[in-house]
């Protein structure tokens, strides 16, 4: 039976005849707090209700067939097999016509309808989400990022003014929470946190600025709004209703997958993605402002959620378990913004010894950052990474400025509190001893691993190498030779046997 308390267009939407095509019965309808949905089987209509929050505006038709307009076309940049167009919907009488020719008395967007299961919280909550589909997640939020537009004015909403107007308004509507959904110090110090942060690092910004950071992206990219259909990864029900939700830096965007990943208990997931995204990217210096931005959309998520808490028609225990959720998020907000020490981990060894393989597990056991030099040659080449190299590449000047890089990003992602480690193999100390005198200078805590495991092996595993971004193949073992490590480097080294048992030999290490 049709509820009769909702507008008459809806109830006629939820009839199969309003449709020129075969629909699944019943028809369902989800509402949201600006929108009805209508799923009929093989397409998805979605109209926009006509509300003003202030952030979003749709109270007009115009608006709305505006909206409508901006949903397709942004929506298309990452899932374009989804969304299909904007129809009209005409009125004769008291009967509506989808796609009429008369005058448009409302606009829906109309989509394909995919099964809820290839959602990725879906596939999450099954324990179906490889660590292969985060890869490949990381790879094409990376192509989205690259291809999403920026222009002077989008840029501007990179300022601090701008960001920081967003967040203070968090911390304003939660001030009635504490005590209840988060503590006095937990509201204080991650209040404090982004006070220093936005006072004393206004240069980082302005870098982030400069360098083009800030872009269209998707504004709402977290494992709800991501399915896997027909072996594709697909981004959609993006940000359309407002610029500075829209308008971001990359790392706000990616932040919401860390933030999801880290909430659902699963940082080796969540540390996976970093590192394959920052590698796709290059944007190592983005880590400086990812701990605001994971902070901010775990409050976002505990203020949504406290919402619920005054709200007198929502039932006692439902009300509970929004408390238990919010203070979840609120802990996990104070937490990204706690004080860490860093510190750095210099990998060694022969080509095809296992050092990234090595690199990879230890970064997902201790939440460290994994800098492999073939990434940062090939960046500072201006190269893809899936592409070869060629002797330009590996000249001695490129190898030099490679290690220089690593270096810097090294040092100054440790001072910052990450624990870095520098993927390369370090064969010659001329390479290896600087690091260890800026490490002391700085006091940055030092470790290198050598890995280590016999020459067949070695060429075996370069002959079998498949999918890597690394250029070296066996014929490189006769030039390479790794020079003894030194009375200096002795204190700070452990050897890797790389033919037995990783997981044993590095707890040692975390």
């Amino acid at each position: 039976m049709t509820d009769t308390n909702l507008p008459l267009l809806v109830q006629q939407m939820l009839k199969s005849d309003f449709y020129p095509h075969p629909v699944t019965e019943p028809i369902e309808l989800i509402q949201t707090h600006v929108s009805y949905v209508l799923l009929t089987g093989e397409f998805v209509y979605k109209l926009k209700k006509p509300v003003n929050y202030g952030f979003l505006d749709f109270s007009t038709l115009e608006k709305r067939e505006h909206f409508c307009h901006e949903e397709l076309r942004l929506n298309q940049r990452g899932a374009a097999e989804l969304y299909l167009g904007v129809l009209p919907v005409t009125q004769t009488g008291d009967t509506f016509k989808l796609g009429g020719t008369g005058e448009a008395v409302e606009y829906v967007v109309k989509m394909c309808q995919f099964p809820q299961e290839t959602l990725l919280s879906a596939m999450f909550d099954r324990g179906e989400l490889t660590e292969q589909h985060l890869e490949d997640l990381a790879k094409e939020l990376a192509r989205f990022h690259s291809e999403a537009p920026t222009n002077d004015y989008i840029l501007s909403f990179g300022e601090v003014s701008q960001i920081r107007q967003a967040i203070d308004e968090n911390y304003d509507q939660t001030v009635s929470y504490i005590g209840s959904a988060q503590t006095q110090r937990q509201f204080d110090e991650t209040r404090a946190y982004t006070d220093r942060l936005f006072v004393e690092q206004k240069a980082l910004f302005d870098s982030r600025v400069a360098h083009g950071w800030i872009r269209e992206c998707h504004g709402d990219v977290h494992l709800r709004n991501i399915c896997f259909w027909h072996n594709k990864i697909l981004l959609f029900d993006c940000i359309e209703f407002n610029e500075p939700f829209r308008f971001v830096d990359v790392m706000f965007d990616i932040a919401y997958i860390i933030m999801d990943l880290d909430a659902r208990n699963r940082p080796d997931l969540s540390n996976l993605f970093l590192n394959a995204y920052i590698e796709q990217t290059g944007d190592w210096e983005g880590l400086q402002v990812l701990p605001l931005y994971l902070s901010r959309q775990s409050y976002v998520r505990a203020k949504v959620t406290s919402f619920l808490l005054g709200d007198a028609s929502i039932p006692e225990a439902v009300k509970q378990e929004a408390i238990a959720t919010a203070k979840r998020y609120y802990t996990l907000a104070w937490e990204y913004t706690q004080h860490k020490s860093g510190r750095l981990i210099l990998m060694a060894g022969l080509s095809g010894s296992g050092k990234s393989t090595v690199a990879g597990q230890l970064a997902r056991q201790i939440g460290a950052i994994q800098i492999r030099s073939d990434a940062v040659r090939k960046h500072l080449g201006g190269m893809a990474l899936d592409e070869k190299g060629d002797a330009a590449l590996y000249s001695s000047e490129m190898t030099q400025k490679t290690y220089d890089r690593l270096l810097q990003l090294g040092t100054t992602l440790a001072a910052q509190g990450y624990i870095v480690i520098l993927d390369a193999t370090y064969t010659r100390r001329a390479l290896r001893l600087p690091v260890i005198s800026q490490a002391q200078a700085a006091q940055i805590p030092l470790q290198i691993l050598y890995c280590d495991a016999p020459v067949s092996v070695l060429r075996d595993r370069l002959e079998n190498r498949e999918r890597d971004i690394s250029d070296a193949t066996a014929d490189l073992l006769d030039q390479q030779q790794l020079e003894s490590f030194s009375e200096i480097e002795q204190p700070y080294l452990k050897t890797l046997d790389t033919t037995q048992d990783l997981e044993a030999q590095l707890k040692s290490i975390a």
